[in-house]
């Protein structure tokens, strides 16, 4: 299956690296290998895949040549960014590596709530038989249904879904921050 690589500008937890200042480069200083993975190169550099040991793995664009150095904006995306740069130099050094906190249990539990939604009723069910299907309300009369918190529950999660399959799904590829 071919890798997909995002845009450092769409999703925060790309890292970022280019040729080393001299001023940080020792001589008997030797940095691990990050090659090993699927590799794109474009007009941006060369885009890669770093498995962190984990089951997990973070992106890489490269811009310059070995030592490298990670590239972090002084902007609010920079920390989503340092996390990233955490999570690989953990990997990197055989260190407990941190969660991806971009996205929550939660948040998950309900994107994979919202897709199965859309799943079923571009299947051809009712919003009813989803919602029997997911809450396990049992058989609902026309009253009961119509009064039913399962009911708002369900529209609710149709329409994030079809938020997310319009191009809301890169809102997951960063941070939320409350303004």
């Amino acid at each position: 299956m071919p890798s997909v690589f995002w845009l450092p500008q769409d999703d925060t937890s790309v890292v970022v690296l280019t040729s080393a200042p001299s001023a940080l480069v020792q001589a008997d200083d030797s940095q691990p290998s990050l090659h090993g993975g699927a590799e794109e190169v474009d007009e941006q550099g060369v885009h890669s895949i770093f498995q962190l040991g984990n089951g997990e793995q973070v992106q890489l664009l490269t811009t310059g040549s070995a030592p490298v150095a990670a590239v972090i904006p002084l902007d609010l995306e920079g920390f989503d960014r340092l996390q990233a740069v955490n999570r690989l130099l953990a990997g990197l050094h055989g260190r407990a590596i941190p969660p991806d906190t971009r996205i929550t249990p939660q948040q998950r539990a309900r994107a994979k709530r919202m897709l199965q939604t859309f799943d079923g009723v571009r299947d051809g069910a009712t919003q009813l038989d989803i919602a029997q299907t997911l809450f396990r309300t049992g058989d609902l009369d026309r009253d009961e249904w119509q009064a039913s918190s399962a009911r708002h529950a369900i529209k609710s999660l149709l329409r994030d879904a079809r938020g997310m399959i319009a191009g809301g799904y890169r809102r997951l590829l960063r941070h939320h921050r409350r303004s």
